[in-house]
């Protein structure tokens, strides 16, 4: 083989190589965990938070509202914090909490929100388990509220 048809073959090749590497616009991207694989790692870095990502229970407590984000892609939850309270002065703290079937509590993650702002947990994976969320926030005149489990 003479050195141009080298050079031409490696050049087609290099090509083709390169158009298989370089993702396509809309290209999905395979999430980076799956159930308890998930746990402590973050909705958004592996990709759980996607369109199969859905609310499946809401809390309110006086403006602060958590929701219970479950990511049917990787079988993981986590906790949603709004804080739209007009006073700022107080933050809000969201929970979310793992159980078992018999009903006891393996693990809990919480996430503070400042302000009027906006934030996520960490997730906690397994679709054999039961979530719930919570939310409080600073101060002794609104208890700590919690949903229901899903």
């Amino acid at each position: 083989m003479k050195k141009n048809s080298m050079i031409k073959a490696a050049a087609v090749t290099g090509a083709a190589m390169t158009a298989v590497l370089i993702p396509l616009g809309g290209t999905s991207y395979a999430a980076g965990c799956l159930s308890t694989g998930c746990d402590n790692k973050g909705p958004v870095s592996m990709n759980c938070d996607d369109q199969y990502t859905s609310t499946v229970r809401t809390v309110n407590n006086n403006e602060r509202i958590a929701e219970l984000r479950w990511s049917s892609t990787c079988d993981a939850a986590w906790v949603r914090v709004h804080n739209t309270s007009s006073n700022p002065t107080y933050n809000a703290f969201g929970y979310i909490e793992k159980y078992n079937s018999s009903g006891t509590l393996l693990k809990s993650l919480s996430v503070a929100v400042p302000d009027s702002g906006n934030d996520w947990s960490n997730m906690l994976g397994g679709a054999s388990y039961y979530y719930r969320v919570c939310i409080s926030f600073q101060g002794n005149e609104y208890p700590l509220k919690c949903s229901t489990k899903f």
